[in-house]
């Protein structure tokens, strides 16, 4: 399944792409592109292959840590292509 995930956060974008690359796993995400829109905020475009071990990841008490830590706030939407 093609992700879009749209992130806000008040650490830096590079803190932010650390966190995503350390949590990389190819069994779960095949594909992604992470692109800064500014400091604060950026787009992730994935291809997810377990939903069920994506959300898991996403609900993690490390991650929500994080995303506490780094005031981070994500909106995930599912995309399917248009011919």
């Amino acid at each position: 399944m093609n992700l879009c995930v749209i992130s806000e956060y008040t650490c830096t974008f590079d803190d932010f792409e650390e966190m995503v690359e350390q949590n990389q796993n190819e069994e779960v995400i095949t594909d992604h592109l992470l692109t800064k829109v500014n400091d604060h905020k950026s787009v992730l475009l994935l291809n997810c292959v377990d939903m069920e071990a994506f959300q898991a990841l996403m609900t993690s008490p490390e991650m929500k840590q994080w995303d506490e830590d780094n005031g981070c706030v994500d909106i995930v939407y599912s995309m399917e292509r248009i011919n």
